[in-house]
């Protein structure tokens, strides 16, 4: 037999991942967790805002009822709340530029 006649296959397209990339892995659910909570807590102090307020930055109280409602404990309703200021926004871009 000769030498060229073995080839060894290596498996170089797989990397095994890092210490630190399997720990940031594990932990993602953990972070994505107090980050629901962080902004679960963030958005209470909302209430605290009048309703002037609330549409200056695009919300009506109803929105902020309807995120928590909406979201279970697990969920971050930041997300809804997101999305009502948007759609609340380009519903108003529209309408301002119908006229």
């Amino acid at each position: 037999m000769r030498m060229t006649d073995r080839t060894i296959e290596l498996d170089c397209g797989k990397l095994t991942p890092t210490f630190p990339q399997r720990l940031a892995a594990g932990l993602a659910p953990l972070t994505s967790l107090f980050r629901g909570f962080r902004n679960r807590m963030e958005i209470n102090t909302l209430h605290d805002l009048n309703d002037t307020q609330l549409r200056d930055i695009g919300l009506t109280r109803a929105d902020l009822t309807s995120a928590f409602l909406a979201s279970t404990f697990f969920e971050d309703p930041s997300e809804q709340l997101t999305r009502s200021a948007r759609n609340r926004w380009r519903l108003s871009f529209f309408r301002s530029h119908e006229e």
